[in-house]
């Protein structure tokens, strides 16, 4: 989130850390945007914020040419500034997945390519992995997204970009506890997974959301039987920028 209010502390952290793979969390939705306010008028609210009404901003988005030339131009300013810090970009993800809405998902490829966007998160995740690690509770895939997920899919692949197989911390984010993660790790399919969590030491910051159990994930992270778990697996870790072609 680069007009996040850590964000300058975030670069540094990232910058002291060379092998950590940094991406771009685009965020235009329920966020603070990075162009001023006037610039992009009907992607606001009345204090200057990006809109929290999801639905009603994707409509506008898709109906109004005002508006998409506004969201072009933020998403524009988004990698310019994440282009400032240095950092290499490893992937590129959006706030709420908004991106499975067909005008940002085209915008975000088109602008994306331009700032060397080679890898970008689907965001789809096996039921039936999930449904083996925790049978207590029912787990479906969401048909009526579906299809925008697997447009977005084939969008990117057609680009020539990278996505993930599969990814995990839909159906549990803010509660990627040490049971869960071992047990993605124990149930973990072939090919490319994405695993994301939300660490932190706790949740009084602000923009935490409600219910997240950031520091059960963070220690989940940490956790050693998980350390092992991931070795004994004989999985390879990173990030994308490790699994993709020079």
């Amino acid at each position: 989130m680069v007009a996040g209010a850590a964000a300058d502390d975030a670069v540094a952290r990232a910058r002291r850390l060379p092998a950590l793979r940094v991406g771009l969390h685009l965020v235009l939705v329920d966020g603070e945007p990075t162009l001023p306010p006037e610039r992009i008028p009907d992607l606001v609210d009345a204090q200057g914020r990006l809109r929290r009404d999801v639905a009603t901003a994707g409509v506008g988005m898709f109906l109004r040419p005002g508006v998409r030339r506004q969201l072009a131009a933020e998403i524009e300013a988004q990698f310019r500034a994440y282009r400032a810090t240095g950092l290499p970009l490893d992937h590129v993800n959006v706030h709420h997945h908004l991106h499975v809405h067909p005008t940002v998902g085209a915008q975000l490829l088109v602008i994306g390519r331009r700032y060397g966007m080679r890898a970008v998160r689907v965001p789809w995740e096996a039921p039936d992995v999930l449904a083996a690690i925790d049978p207590r509770r029912r787990y479906r895939r969401n048909w009526l997204l579906a299809p925008w997920v697997a447009l977005l899919r084939r969008r990117i692949r057609g680009e020539g970009l990278t996505a993930a197989d599969r990814v995990f911390g839909l159906a549990w984010s803010g509660a990627m506890t040490e049971p869960r993660l071992a047990g993605l790790l124990r149930q973990l399919p072939e090919g490319l997974t994405e695993i994301y969590v939300h660490p932190a030491t706790g949740g009084q910051f602000v923009g935490a959301a409600d219910g997240y159990r950031y520091a059960e994930e963070l220690a989940a992270l940490t956790a050693p039987p998980v350390k092992e778990l991931l070795r004994s697996s004989g999985a390879r870790s990173g990030g994308f920028g490790d699994f993709l072609s020079a």
